[in-house]
């Protein structure tokens, strides 16, 4: 009888285990979906409604972004006024993922890959700077991805 016990517990226990592994691996997948389709939204809004709108709008409110002289701005607000510069308002990006990865719990998720900047210079000339990008995003209490680091 203690056998029998013993087995039924120890069968529920393993169905138990592989009933949340599937469930947080299955959040995971889903994560990694979401966080593919809010990188192509940015990159959208960033082409459709500038560069300041996008990186302001995709920002957790506590958002850092670290940029060209390895400066750090911490803040939707701030990045939205470093994002005002005179020299955004010619420029254009354009992005795409090469890597996205999720935590187990679906929580938070991490992209990287290439980008193109273009920029117009005083005489009309178009500058091209290529680069890698890496993005942390966090889900939020809404359900929306937000980036926290970028």
């Amino acid at each position: 009888m203690t056998k029998t016990i013993t087995f039924f517990v120890l069968i529920s226990f393993y169905s138990l285990v592989s009933s949340c592994s599937r469930q947080q691996e299955n959040q995971s997948v889903k994560a990694k979906e979401e966080i593919t389709k809010a990188e192509k939204d940015f990159e959208t809004m960033a082409a459709e409604k500038g560069i300041a709108e996008a990186f302001w709008f995709f920002a957790d409110s506590n958002a850092v972004i670290k940029r060209g002289d390895d400066s750090i701005i911490r803040g939707k607000e701030a990045i939205r006024n470093f994002y005002a510069a005179a020299y955004f308002k010619t420029a254009s990006v354009k992005w795409s993922p090469d890597f996205v990865d999720a935590s187990e719990d679906g929580s938070m998720g991490y992209t990287f890959g290439q980008y193109v900047w273009q920029s117009k210079d005083s005489s009309g000339k178009i500058n091209e700077a290529q680069g890698v990008f890496h993005t942390v995003w966090k889900k939020q209490d809404d359900g929306n991805w937000k980036y926290v680091w970028d």
